[in-house]
């Protein structure tokens, strides 16, 4: 059946931790646009979600660091953070393997990618589900792109990934979601937390909104970093969406900076139906 629900939204852990602090005034609409993504992807009556995030050291690390990882596992476990801190409750999250395993199957046929049977969701993924999936009851097949640790995969590999997730999705009968998550430009960690770069984020969703290869890797990491922190690394799982939705151009339902949240808000779909 191939995609059926393609978007991208943000995940910072403030959206969650620190939502109290926000100003209503921006996080009220921001949250609304994530409400009515909400309610497109149960329209888009998926069978299974496949979220690609940008894993936090909380499962890999600089002694295996997979470029591209899938999960393949019956259920999962999140967040992995303190649940009081990210107000979010510990649960269990429900997957489908033998699913799993045929896109996994089929995105090799482009890409070669890693695969995990155990996986600890980290606020990478926790935060998107509390909004997209509130009642934790729509199976994840959690996919992760390598954006903390260098060396990071070519931005063009990243647009590949999608193409092979969309290679995977299209063999199979089953109706896939694919929801891209990170942050645009952000410094977190760093005594420059919370700032934004407006503009820069601007400009990076506007080549995604226009679905534009060429401009979306067109980005080299020294100039990432210096315009838009370590964290604007994330835009590898933004681009993947892009590739996996090729051909198609997208929507940009909300963007504004917010800075307690330490990114901007986001949120936006690619029109393939």
């Amino acid at each position: 059946m191939s995609l059926v629900f393609a978007g991208i939204m943000s995940h910072g852990p403030g959206m969650t931790a620190r939502a109290d602090r926000a100003d209503p005034a921006v996080r009220d609409p921001f949250f609304a646009s994530l409400d009515r993504m909400r309610q497109a992807l149960e329209a888009a009556r998926p069978d299974a979600l496949i979220v690609v995030a940008a894993e936090h050291f909380a499962n890999f690390f600089m002694n295996n660091m997979p470029a591209y990882c899938i999960g393949m596992a019956d259920q999962y476990e999140g967040p992995i953070e303190d649940p009081d801190w990210l107000r979010i409750g510990r649960r269990t999250v429900p997957g489908n393997p033998d699913l799993s395993r045929r896109i996994i199957a089929g995105a090799m046929e482009l890409a070669d990618v890693a695969y995990a049977e155990e996986w600890k969701f980290d606020h990478g993924i926790m935060v998107p589900l509390n909004f997209l999936t509130p009642r934790y009851d729509l199976a994840i097949i959690p996919a992760n792109i390598n954006c903390q640790g260098p060396p990071l995969t070519p931005l063009h590999r990243a647009y590949a990934f999608g193409q092979a997730l969309r290679r995977g999705c299209d063999a199979v009968p089953e109706r896939i979601a694919l929801v891209g998550t990170g942050g645009i430009s952000h410094w977190p960690a760093t005594p420059n937390s919370g700032r934004i770069n407006e503009a820069w984020d601007r400009d990076f969703l506007d080549r995604w909104v226009r679905n534009d290869r060429d401009a979306l890797i067109d980005y080299s990491d020294e100039d990432t970093l210096r315009d838009a922190g370590q964290g604007g690394f994330e835009i590898r799982t933004l681009i993947s969406v892009a590739g996996a939705c090729e051909g198609a151009t997208g929507d940009l339902w909300f963007c504004e900076p917010i800075p307690i949240f330490a990114t901007s808000g986001f949120a936006g779909v690619m029109n393939i139906g």
